[in-house]
């Protein structure tokens, strides 16, 4: 990560912030594929960060009763039920590959009860479970339009919200390209309603040598935290180790420097399309058109102005 560029590109967004000799960059590497959807990342997390609780909100429309990134739920683990693929005969289904049997965990189990349904009329589908998170970009969007300087960058490379500097405008909400941000919502009285929210990597925790509280909850190693371009290499090396098993949907999600966003500090490895999970497939910074677009209003402005003095100059004449 080299090089310093405030809209696109790679670079190291510690230093490019005016931190000198900072820490590696620290961050998430996501792996959905060992992920079983126990919502141990997202108890913890509002255990450690004190957010609210909601865990038991039934929707009625999914069993996952979370149901989205916002301020009240910083991580959130999306049940996702995908409708098994008709392939060719030549094709399989390389999820459903019997040369890749599910991981035999150890949890105690009961038998389904007794159906007379044949197994061909029984419907085709399969689970993927994700756990999201903030992204914490190299290029932040919602640090541009922070007006009051609520939004940080630290010296792990990571975006955090001070809730005492931030007055609640919501001008990060709509920035960031993610829909991750959110402003809080709850009862009269409470100080943190209407305050923007979101992960904050467990920054404490960081600047106590710990790891995040969801990495270190999660049974199954599917949150992964450390220094961002080791856990790059792990990543790829984990989708080439999938796609030798046959899994060739396995790909990576936020780990490209030379995207829309100069990359993310919290990528994914997915097993299908990024739209499946409800992820943009192809993300820009938002502020990507600010600067020409001041220059531009400099120049209408210039325009109008020197207009108004030509028509006062007649006007005397």
């Amino acid at each position: 990560m080299i090089g310093r560029n405030s809209l696109f590109g790679p670079l190291d967004p510690a230093p490019d912030a005016g931190y000198e000799a900072p820490p590696p960059r620290k961050g998430f590497f996501t792996d959905t594929s060992v992920c079983i959807g126990c919502k141990a990342c997202e108890v913890a997390c509002k255990e450690w960060n004190d957010v609210p609780e909601n865990l038991f909100q039934m929707l009625g429309t999914s069993y996952d009763n979370s149901h989205s990134l916002n301020a009240n739920q910083w991580r959130h683990v999306a049940f996702i039920e995908r409708p098994g693929r008709s392939t060719a005969p030549d094709q399989p289904d390389r999820l459903a590959d019997p040369a890749t049997p599910p991981v035999d965990i150890g949890m105690p189990t009961v038998g389904a009860p007794p159906s007379g349904v044949p197994d061909e009329a029984k419907p085709d589908f399969q689970w993927l479970m994700s756990s999201d998170v903030c992204k914490h970009c190299t290029h932040a969007a919602c640090l541009d339009v922070c007006p009051t300087g609520s939004l940080f960058r630290s010296e792990f490379g990571t975006v955090v919200v001070q809730d005492d500097i931030c007055n609640g405008c919501g001008y990060c909400v709509a920035a960031c390209p993610y829909g991750v941000i959110d402003r809080r919502t709850g009862p009269e009285g409470d100080p943190s309603v209407g305050i923007a929210q979101k992960c904050t990597l467990c920054y404490d925790r960081l600047t106590d040598g710990q790891r995040p509280a969801c990495a270190a909850a999660c049974p199954t190693e599917s949150i992964v935290y450390g220094d961002v371009e080791q856990l790059r290499q792990q990543a790829n090396e984990r989708v080439a180790a999938l796609h030798e098993q046959g899994v060739m949907d396995a790909r990576l999600y936020g780990n490209d420097p030379e995207d829309g966003v100069g990359g993310t500090g919290a990528f994914f490895l997915l097993l299908d399309e990024p739209e499946v999970y409800g992820l943009p497939p192809d993300p820009v910074v938002t502020t990507k058109d600010l600067p020409h677009m001041f220059t531009r209003a400099g120049m209408a402005g210039t325009a109008l102005l020197i207009g108004a003095a030509l028509s006062f100059v007649r006007r005397r004449s």
